[in-house]
């Protein structure tokens, strides 16, 4: 997988291969990006600080993460990852799909432990830092999954399968008390999920408030409102954030005209996008297409 490819929110590539459903990649910020927006998949991802700190939103609570946490993310929840200031983070994305560790209809840890722990129904730590008796226990089974991983023996996919094991049977002995989302947080995420995925699809249109209170049936100072409260900015804001992660991308990956990026990424005036770009990141989009260039 291309790293760039995660810069839309909503995932549709295809992370693992379907013999053996299970990936690792390392990643860095702000060398390879500034930001990766919120977006879901249908993998389970583990997020392996290794050096640094950041910050990492999990379902729209977000936490600064820092070398050796571990962030467990489930199928279908929202997150993202930030740079913190003008901090620099490394880790390790750990990628695979669940349905890897069911052998069939009958299999008891499957209908007991690994579909309710996918469907959300095990309340799971999410964000596994140092301070946690059993942290030691999660660590070494993402260390031992690297090392095989790395060496692939014969026969290494039994073993991470193992590991993988050992490391949910750790999260779901060590589970918190149930405190399930309630109805109204989990129609607010339904509801972001659809404001995000209109905009991941219509980001180079033209996209209004008018056309987003529409789309979520509120009234517009109501979507407003709605908006900021889960998102903590505006929909403007975060349509031209999003914009401009396009814009980066783009910048990166084809040898386009900037006049075209700005077109492609949603900005009608060139002078507007030039002008929003310098703001976030701090440089012209020339400056960033050539930043690591010799």
């Amino acid at each position: 997988m291309q790293i760039k490819e995660y810069q839309n929110y909503h995932e549709t590539q295809k992370h693992t291969s379907s013999d053996f459903p299970f990936n690792i990649y390392l990643c860095s910020i702000p060398q390879d990006f500034i930001q990766i927006p919120l977006h879901w998949h249908n993998e389970m991802e583990l997020i392996v600080i290794k050096k640094g700190t950041g910050l990492v939103s999990v379902d729209l609570h977000t936490e600064t993460v820092s070398s050796g946490d571990i962030v467990c993310i489930l199928p279908g929840q929202l997150h993202s990852i930030e740079q913190k200031e003008q901090a620099h983070m490394e880790y390790e994305n750990i990628l695979l799909q669940p349905s890897m560790l069911i052998s069939g209809e009958q299999d008891l840890c499957a209908s007991q432990y690994i579909l309710p722990l996918t469907a959300g129904k095990l309340s799971l730590e999410r964000f596994i830092t140092p301070d946690l008796s059993w942290h030691p226990e999660a660590a070494r089974c993402i260390y031992e999954i690297d090392q095989l991983s790395d060496l692939h023996p014969d026969g290494y996919q039994l073993a991470v399968k193992g590991w993988l094991f050992q490391f949910l049977f750790t999260l779901i002995t060590n589970q918190k008390s149930r405190d399930s989302a309630s109805k109204a947080t989990a129609n607010s995420l339904l509801k972001l999920k659809t404001i995000l995925g209109y905009v991941e699809a219509h980001y180079g249109e033209s996209i209004t408030i008018d056309q987003m209170a529409a789309l979520t049936y509120y009234s517009k100072s109501h979507f407003m409102k709605f908006f900021k409260q889960h998102m903590g900015m505006g929909f403007t804001e975060y349509l031209n954030t999003y914009r401009l992660t396009i814009a980066c991308h783009l910048l990166d990956s084809t040898e386009d005209t900037i006049l075209d990026i700005s077109v492609q990424s949603g900005f009608d005036s060139p002078s507007y996008f030039n002008r929003l770009f310098k703001r976030k990141y701090q440089m012209t989009p020339k400056n960033y297409r050539s930043r690591y260039k010799l």
